[in-house]
């Protein structure tokens, strides 16, 4: 019996439930309808239930879910753009530190993936690795621990310290990839359709996940955008934009508002609100970062600047920030980052985003520190180590500023299911990124 993740009936009411419920949304009257015939809670950590629903049931939670629907589509984001300055010297290098950087975070979270906060502690901790300051490993690790907190199992074989033999496919570097595909076929004037043709072409069903495998889906069902971000898709303020916004900021140094604007294009695919500020949040972080005259405190206010200031994504990292600067123990900011957001899923925008401004204030650029703490937070432990990692790589400069622990077992090596990238090396895509910045 296949069950796909994150596309069952029976499965995503339980989300739009609660993504309804974070709109502001009353849904009590629709939660108390699925519960009395029989209904579960949304799985609060895997993409589907152990079991099929019954007929009727699943019957009911695709009326529900359309009952719970956006009463409007939500058009493409019209976030300003701006003239792109001339691509600034050293960029290369920053590039190829940004995608060193990111490929190293996002290794670093991927075993440890889904595992919730006690037990990644729990796990480093009985290492002799906390606080975090490199690889998990499996050596020394009480086999009743290792019970009770199990590695993710699409990544334990290629993502610990023992096994790492280059960098493994994973979908925050996938979207890097297929964005630059993006940029060298349409310029930076491509459209949210654009976007998606991209992906029928290039990027398997099977790789993608929450808002990308329903966006997906939908348009395997003959919808257009912006229909593709809102229709039975509860995942749309959740994270996917955001590991997408690299490539945006990567190739509009010094341009934050351009690339904030390119990232809500692609956003608008899979997101709405929430999801798409967290993209223009990334991208105009990364495009200040990239220009490499700024520290990491101004290019998340520039990032910030990107956003509603109103907006729920913005007073969470603005709380995040002030949080991490007053506290000297980041796992005290990480217990009440967790406290504060309880009631969002592990892999939504708000807690995520709040938890990578976190890590990245507190560490104060420093590249080390930001990727362990923000794998060290919990949640959507790749992707945040992913980000970190990219931004930090920036803010450093250079390949050689990383330390060699985090870049050597890369081999210099990325597996990719995205077609003519696989085993291509960071360096090369660094001059290819450069291209497009430079083409901009």
């Amino acid at each position: 019996m296949i069950r796909l993740t994150w596309v069952q009936p029976e499965d995503l009411i339980g989300h739009e439930l609660q993504q309804a419920g974070h709109e502001g949304r009353d849904v009590s009257s629709v939660r108390a309808r699925w519960l009395a015939a029989g209904g579960h809670p949304a799985p609060p950590r895997a993409g589907a239930s152990p079991t099929p629903a019954p007929p009727h049931l699943r019957a009911l939670a695709e009326q529900l879910l359309d009952e719970l629907g956006p009463a409007t589509p939500v058009g493409p984001p019209t976030t300003p753009g701006g003239p792109t300055p001339t691509a600034p010297t050293g960029l290369r290098d920053r590039l190829h530190a940004a995608w060193l950087g990111r490929a190293a975070g996002c290794l670093l979270g991927k075993p440890v993936e889904k595992l919730p906060l006690d037990g990644i502690r729990s796990i480093a901790r009985a290492t002799g690795n906390w606080p975090l300051t490199t690889w998990f490993t499996e050596r020394g690790l009480p086999a009743a621990l290792k019970a009770a907190y199990p590695w993710n199992k699409r990544s334990a074989a290629t993502s610990l310290a023992e096994n790492i033999d280059g960098m493994p496919e994973d979908d925050d570097l996938n979207y890097p990839l297929l964005n630059l595909v993006l940029l060298q076929r349409h310029g930076t004037s491509f459209t949210t359709e654009d976007v998606a043709r991209l992906w029928l072409d290039e990027l398997p069903a099977g790789r993608t996940f929450t808002a990308e495998r329903v966006a997906y889906r939908n348009l395997l069902q003959g919808m257009e955008p912006p229909h593709t971000a809102t229709h039975r898709n509860p995942f749309r303020e959740w994270i996917g934009a955001l590991i997408r916004a690299d490539v945006h900021g990567w190739t509009n140094p010094g341009a934050p508002a351009a690339a904030a604007a390119q990232a809500c294009r692609d956003a608008a695919l899979t997101h709405t609100g929430n999801g798409v500020h967290g993209a223009a949040f990334a991208a105009a972080t990364i495009a200040a970062a990239a220009a490499g005259n700024a520290d990491v405190h101004q290019c998340l206010r520039t990032g910030l600047a990107a956003v509603p200031p109103d907006c729920r994504l913005s007073r969470a990292i603005r709380e995040a920030i002030e949080l991490a600067a007053m506290t000297r123990e980041f796992d005290e900011v990480v217990d009440r980052l967790h406290a504060a957001h309880a009631a969002h899923h592990w892999v939504h925008v708000v807690p995520n985003a709040a938890l990578l401004a976190a890590a990245l204030t507190h560490a104060d650029g420093d590249f080390t520190g930001s990727i362990t703490r923000a794998v060290s937070g919990g949640w959507d432990t790749d992707s945040n180590g992913a980000t970190a990692g990219s931004i930090a790589g920036l803010l450093a400069g250079h390949p050689a500023a990383l330390p060699a622990r985090w870049t050597a077992p890369l081999k210099n090596r990325l597996a990719t299911s995205v077609g003519g990238f696989d085993g291509i090396g960071f360096d090369t895509l660094a001059e290819l990124t450069a291209r497009e910045a430079h083409r901009s």
